[in-house]
């Protein structure tokens, strides 16, 4: 499956404390912490003025909660696509990050009980590409995992961390341009 050809801002969850200590989270729903709740309203802040048509989110709380301090800001609701749910890390949720994620993004391994990447990038694209059927512009806010497996699918390096609550702009090829683009709202 591909990605839809449409223009889309991505907006990954603010920060909680297993980002805060480079623990995988996966399907476990951590809360957002202090911190991330900052970071949500400050991400709410940069978007004003955006003119967002739509915020589609995870149902997982960190990334909902994100979501709804935006849509606050922005007199939006906020759509929930069970597709946009971090993947399952299985074993690994609530470990170190370490050498078996690169292994993972790379489609070496999949450690036991996980969603393997492959499957996980097409499970993303899906998602976006049902919510760039609502009205434009649409903000998606998701996980990091997720966000690997969509610039995957733009063909961008994978393996690239996404920070938390960092506004991005994805602008599809062009004749001029014929690479997706990646712009950073700051």
């Amino acid at each position: 499956m591909e990605l839809l050809a449409l223009p889309f801002w991505y907006l990954r969850h603010g920060q909680t404390d297993w980002n805060a200590r480079s623990w995988s989270q996966g399907n476990v729903d951590i809360p957002l912490n202090e911190t991330g709740i900052a970071q949500a309203h400050e991400a709410a802040r940069a978007m004003q003025g955006h003119e967002i048509g739509t915020i589609v989110a995870s149902p997982l709380s960190r990334a909902r909660v994100t979501a709804e301090i935006v849509g606050a800001a922005l007199g939006l609701p906020v759509q929930l696509d069970d597709d946009l749910r971090e993947c399952s890390f299985g074993v690994r949720e609530g470990q170190p990050m370490s050498d078996w994620f690169n292994d993972w993004v790379e489609g070496r391994q999949t450690p036991e009980g996980a969603e393997a990447f492959a499957d996980m990038r097409r499970r993303v694209v899906g998602a976006v590409n049902r919510a760039l059927q609502n009205p434009a512009p649409v903000l998606v806010v998701a996980h990091g995992a997720l966000f690997r497996g969509l610039r995957a699918a733009m063909g961008m390096v994978a393996n690239v961390r996404t920070h938390n609550c960092q506004p991005m702009y994805l602008q599809p090829p062009t004749a001029e341009h014929p690479d997706w683009t990646l712009h950073l709202e700051q």
